[in-house]
């Protein structure tokens, strides 16, 4: 905002790793030497006291040894300091040092040097006050219109105001209603006490009010102001600010006017001495210190306030005059006399850097030498201009804005997965059944080209597998460094995850300050998380992958799952997940086809992927690069949808339990305030079976909060198994319309968009959206099924229809010739002339019930394949050995 800065007129830095806040800085003639000059006064939260008096030999010099008169080590934090005439039967100037449980009042006095270091300086202790409670902070001041003293008042951190006339302890008073200690100032005008409470109001207390009132000491003010002895303290005025207050300074720079001035968080306010605003200004930054140090003219005040970004600023009134820039945030703000200098700013910081430092600019003595005079020719600096214009265009042609260049010239990533178990199981904590665990080590290698420094690797693996160490950070301090770390990946839940893909990230900053993110991604053998199992000749789920190639032995294919080597069990096999879940896979001795089965259908998704992965490797270490699979059956919505189901509910019962546990938490705190009300009292009425309420109360938010953790263990293992099934529908979708690779990620992004599933954002209504978007869009047939609004809306829906129905719908459009894509031209109509058309999206729920009943008619359930009926059936898998 300025383009000035302060002048630094002399500046050091306070100890090592000290802190420092808004008390522990002081100015005063703190040793009366009477010379006019004022000495600087800092205490540290470690205990250390020093007095400055700075001499610079010129502007912006550093400290010297010379300018350090006095550093002492009080061993207890040093919550303030200031000085006044706090001994009795001496007008001398003294130093008062309060600690978090005591007052130290010193005198500060010096000794003639007889050599060339200079003079001596000693503190000594006068008297000292143990407090009975911690202090927070003081003020001082002639309370009562004493002459000639000053009197001490400290304010403790539960609101007690403790007042010390010098030597001895007088009263202490508890404000009304304090619960955290404010900023604390004395009006010597109207004799009063002014503080900020935790009302975030600004409340005035009369001294004499405060001294007359009953003991604090007593702790029962309540109890005998009831009974009528001792009198009541009252507040004189107050005035609400609407936020906490940072300081309170309270000014009177001619015999007329006295001001209060408030520094809040985002406002300073100047108060009359009734508590009647004057003004109030809004700040524009966050402030963090002030003074009102001055009157130029008739009527107003000059104000400095200090800000976190690390600005001095300088208010007449509301009117902004100055604004000067420091090399820190200032926590304390004074202004003095400091050697020959008059008006110096003295800020400091709260990791101790002490400034002195003076407005204005310095008059620069740099004249810029003259140049020669030269004829420019303008013809050539067009055809230059020309020129570089060319090129500019031509690299932003072939590279875009950014300079393109290769991952791998900085940092190279690699993973390998050991093709063993470890020894020893690294799996702990598991909960998996009886089955032993196995882990398996993945080692990750990064080789650097350049320096790079804080590279920082992140592998991810899908739950329930758990790796021993998530998070590596690396320093490459010198060029072609390999650096390879380890870890173990296992299965903690005895469920399947989704995926046994893992990715490992690494992120750094390039040497130009560019940062950068580098993927690898690497898979876990299908035997981390299976063992060989017994086949099952009937299951309620099947599948039947078709391929143009004749049967593989599903020996060669799996080798590490054949319970027997026998030849006419090469074409089944069993699976067994670590958990219990089985799965049977067969494989036609005549036909071209692969069949899967289980129990769950769920559990069909990672063998039917391992499967196809397996045969793509097989045929091309043959040589073979024309081989596909497909999907011939009927698409196992209903299965899908009894998935969705089961998820949705578990949603809508996590919903209701958290309603519940809100309910009866606000009935147990009620039930809380009644007890403590009745405890209270001075006179405790019965009390009426609360207690009984109470502990019946608490039994149940007990019982909610556990079944609520329970049902959100379920709902992640549910939306666990939604993603398997999720990724199983989307594989047979691909495989059954011959989807490209891009319309597969279209798909995958409409139908697994979260990563996490929550109540406020759920997987039902993201992919009602998605597929919504789809079928108005690259699905749709005309401009009228373009305009027709889904409303689909962000939050839980009531059911699971309208979802159902859109995916119903989405699989009918593809199986008519619909075809996924992102392109501009996406939402323009798509004339399909396919077998029967595409019909129309539904406008009414009429339309919606005939679709729906055509789609259930075209997509049957695929349980038929087990179930036994009464006509016969042709098995698709002809000559599968039963």
């Amino acid at each position: 905002m300025s383009l000035f800065k302060a002048r630094d007129w002399w500046s050091t830095v306070l100890g090592e790793k000290e802190e420092f806040d808004q008390g522990c800085l002081c100015l005063a003639d703190v040793d009366n030497s009477g010379n006019g000059q004022d000495k600087i006064i800092v205490g540290s939260f470690m205990g250390y006291l020093r007095i400055f008096n700075p001499h610079p030999v010129k502007t912006g010099d550093g400290a010297q040894a010379e300018d350090l008169l006095l550093e002492v080590h009080l061993r207890d934090p040093i919550l303030q300091v200031e000085v006044g005439k706090f001994v009795s039967g001496t007008e001398m100037l003294h130093l008062a040092v309060l600690h978090s449980r005591k007052l130290c009042v010193y005198s500060v006095s010096g000794t003639l040097g007889n050599v060339e270091h200079g003079n001596r300086y000693q503190i000594k202790l006068m008297y000292e006050h143990n407090l009975q409670r911690t202090a927070c902070n003081m003020t001082y001041g002639s309370f009562g219109g004493v002459k000639g003293r000053d009197l001490i008042c400290i304010q403790s951190v539960d609101g007690m105001l403790m007042v010390f006339e010098q030597e001895s302890y007088a009263f202490g008073r508890f404000l009304p209603g304090s619960l955290l200690p404010g900023p604390l100032a004395y009006s010597s005008r109207t004799d009063s006490f002014i503080t900020v409470s935790s009302c975030r109001q600004v409340e005035s207390y009369k001294y004499q009010v405060l001294a007359f009132a009953t003991d604090a000491d007593k702790r029962q003010e309540t109890e005998q102001q009831k009974l009528g002895s001792g009198k009541r303290l009252v507040v004189d005025w107050t005035l609400n600010i609407g936020e906490q207050a940072l300081d309170i300074c309270i000014v009177s720079f001619n015999q007329s006017a006295s001001s209060v001035f408030v520094l809040g968080e985002r406002n300073f306010f100047c108060l009359k001495d009734n508590g009647q605003i004057r003004f109030m200004k809004k700040l524009d930054c966050s402030p963090s210190c002030f003074l009102p140090y001055c009157s130029v003219s008739e009527g107003t005040i000059n104000t400095l306030i200090g800000n976190h970004n690390n600005m001095l600023h300088i208010y007449q009134d509301v009117t902004l005059k100055w604004a000067t820039q420091l090399p820190h945030i200032p926590v304390a703000v004074r202004v003095g006399c400091l050697h020959d200098l008059k008006g110096a700013i003295v800020t400091l910081s709260d990791d101790g850097h002490l400034q002195c430092s003076y407005l204005g600019t310095d008059p620069s003595l740099f004249q810029a030498p003259k140049v020669e005079s030269r004829e420019l020719n303008y013809d050539e600096l067009d055809t230059e201009l020309k020129e570089l214009q060319k090129i500019i265009k031509e690299v932003n042609k072939s590279q875009g804005v950014w300079p393109m260049t290769e991952r791998e010239d900085d940092l190279k990533v690699s993973a390998m997965v050991s093709p063993n178990f470890d020894a020893e199981s690294q799996a702990t904590d598991v909960e998996v059944g009886t089955d032993p665990v196995p882990s398996i080590t993945v080692k990750i290698t990064l080789q650097n080209r350049v320096v790079l420094q804080k590279v920082k690797l992140s592998i991810y693996v899908q739950p329930p597998l758990v790796l021993t160490c998530d998070q590596f950070t690396f320093e490459f301090m010198t060029p072609e460094m390999t650096r390879t770390v380890g870890f173990s990946v296992y299965l903690k839940r005895s469920y399947i995850p989704t995926e046994l893909e893992g990715n490992a990230v690494v992120s750094y900053s390039r040497p130009t300050g560019i940062p950068r993110v580098i993927q690898c991604k690497f898979r876990l053998p299908l035997k981390l998380i299976c063992l060989p199992g017994q086949p099952s000749k009937t299951a309620s789920h099947k599948i039947t992958i078709d391929t143009n190639k004749s049967p593989v032995s599903l020996l060669s294919l799996f080798p590490g799952f054949a319970n027997q080597s026998d030849d006419d069990q090469v074409n089944i096999m069993g699976f067994r997940f670590l958990g219990g879940s089985r799965v049977t896979l067969l494989a036609s001795k005549t036909s071209q086809r692969y069949r899967i089965q289980s129990e769950q259908f769920e559990d069909l998704w990672l063998i039917t992927n391992e499967l196809i992965l397996r045969l793509q490797q097989y045929f091309e270490k043959q040589g073979i690069k024309d081989f596909a699979c497909s999907f011939s059956g009927s698409m196992p919505l209903q299965e899908y949808f009894e998935l969705i189901d089961h998820h949705f509910e578990l949603r809508i019962n996590g919903e209701k339990l958290e309603e519940l546990l809100s309910e009866r938490a606000v009935q147990f705190r009620a039930i809380q305030r009644r007890l403590l009300t009745r405890f209270k009292d001075k006179t405790p009425a019965p009390l009426q079976h609360l207690d009984t309420l109470l502990d019946g109360t608490y039994k149940q938010v007990i019982a909610l909060a556990d079944a609520l953790e329970e049902n959100q263990d379920n709902l992640f293992q549910s939306f666990t198994r939604l993603k398997s099934a999720t990724h199983l529908m989307i594989l047979l979708i691909g495989l059954w319309q011959k989807l490209s690779a891009d319309q597969t990620a279209i798909l995958e992004a409409a139908f697994l968009p979260l990563q996490e599933d929550t109540q406020a954002l759920g997987w039902e209504e993201t992919v009602d959206a998605a597929i919504s978007h789809l079928l108005k869009t690259c699905l749709s047939k005309s401009s009228k099924e373009q305009a027709l609004n889904f409303s689909s809306q962000l939050n839980i829906p009531k059911d699971t229809s309208r979802l159902k129905k859109h995916i119903t719908l989405l699989c009918d459009r593809l199986a008519k010739g619909g075809r996924l894509c992102l392109s501009t031209d996406a939402a323009a109509p798509q004339t399909m002339v396919m077998p029967g058309g595409c019909a129309t999206i539904p406008e009414s729920d009429l339309e919606e019930r005939s679709i729906e009943q055509e789609s259930t008619e075209l997509f049957t359930n695929h349980k038929h394949l087990t179930a036994e009926t009464s006509t016969p059936e042709v098995s698709p898998l002809q000559g599968v050995s039963e």
